[in-house]
């Protein structure tokens, strides 16, 4: 009987020490459907791999257990707003994301008018924070990208770029503008089209791009238009290599291009190797995770995003410790003092609360064992 009593005795001490425990919420502002849906789900794969490590935080004295709490925007700015709409309604503190400019921009103004403040992990475009005071980002922006991207193709010897972006894509066409203005100004030639959305026969630009004798072929489109571009490319066997930005960081576009002759090179903010704890963390993880190892793709390699979703979550974390408090507003006005030091490099913010970042790595997909390769940290020349 005292045994029995014992037993029931710590259940009761044990339900009401879980009961007294204090929660914050942290909002995951991705898309996990529609075209960026892959890239979303390995974005967010950083997030939850972090929550697992560190899933409690210490604020104003009191240890809280943190809760990610999802939203899918759809990767289209129709459903961003009920996605944004969501998370206010859920009562978050922060919220982290999103992979996509076009969406983290139809979000913000719900989180702006909740007073919410938000991390932007991938989103480039400089519309994302441009004129507000609640939205950061740990990534670099579409103007240093595309310079990066200018500079490295001048340095290769191109001579003519063929772009191509989505039509009313800001992400696309942001860094189509900023590839150009610093491709022409370095002595190039670019030539720019755009393609209506669904598109998937990319055959009559692919040839444009061979009769304007392009030297490379800047496409900085979703995974889902890439991996088509890719094998479209090798159908016609095209001698241009395929230049592309942060969002063709993925294992998808590296399975699509492997086998093939396309030469596919990128910018993007991680390389494999930069932080082996990270990657042997990470990579056991994933595969003790079925559910986690299909959303990266079904297998180990670690994309960019992920390690910035990782870095982002730690953010948070620093913006609550530092705010003393999970309500929204404080939280806001700490963010501009975090500093940390992340797995993709040294994570601050500049008075617009964009990152302060000065170089990018540059990656090629080796086409025989469907890898990605390191080729150059690269910063902006000129």
């Amino acid at each position: 009987m005292k045994k029995v009593l014992a037993i029931v005795l710590a259940m009761m001490l044990a339900l009401s020490a879980a009961a007294l425990a204090e929660t914050v919420k942290i909002g995951v502002y991705e898309p996990a459907s529609g075209d960026s849906g892959a890239g979303g789900k390995q974005e967010m794969l950083g997030m939850q791999y972090a929550n697992q490590e560190t899933p409690t935080v210490e604020i104003g004295g009191t240890t809280y257990d943190v809760e990610l709490v999802y939203a899918d925007n759809g990767s289209s700015t129709d459903k961003a707003p009920s996605a944004a709409q969501q998370l206010v309604s859920e009562g978050v503190s922060v919220v982290l994301g999103s992979y996509g400019s076009g969406v983290s921009i139809a979000g913000s103004q719900y989180f702006a008018d909740a007073n919410i403040p938000a991390i932007g992990v991938t989103c480039t475009n400089p519309q994302v924070t441009a004129g507000n005071s609640h939205y950061f980002r740990i990534c670099f922006l579409d103007p240093f990208q595309g310079t990066v991207l200018a500079n490295y193709a001048a340095q290769q010897g191109a001579k003519t770029a063929y772009c191509l972006g989505e039509l009313g894509n800001d992400y696309d066409q942001g860094l189509l503008t900023y590839f150009k203005q610093a491709f022409e100004g370095l002595g190039g030639t670019a030539i720019v089209e755009s393609f209506p959305t669904n598109t998937a026969d990319f055959t009559s630009y692919l040839t444009n791009a061979t009769a304007y004798n392009a030297d490379v072929f800047f496409c900085p489109v979703s995974i889902a238009y890439s991996t088509q571009i890719i094998q479209q490319a090798a159908s016609q066997n095209v001698s241009f290599p395929i230049l592309g930005g942060d969002t063709l960081d993925s294992n998808v576009v590296a399975n699509a291009a492997k086998g093939t002759n396309v030469q596919v090179i990128i910018t993007t903010f991680y390389q494999e190797g930069a932080t082996p704890t990270f990657d042997e963390g990470f990579k056991a993880w994933l595969n003790a995770n079925s559910e986690a190892l299909t959303n990266n793709g079904g297998n180990d390699m670690i994309s960019a995003v992920s390690a910035m979703g990782y870095d982002a979550y730690y953010t948070a974390l620093e913006a609550l410790k530092a705010a003393g408090s999970t309500d929204s507003a404080a939280v806001m006005a700490a963010l501009p003092g975090v500093t940390l030091t992340g797995v993709s490099g040294a994570i601050a913010f500049d008075a617009t609360g964009d990152a302060i970042r000065d170089a990018a790595f540059v990656k090629k997909i080796n086409n025989e064992t469907g890898d990605w390769e390191f080729v150059a940290e690269q910063q902006v020349e000129g």
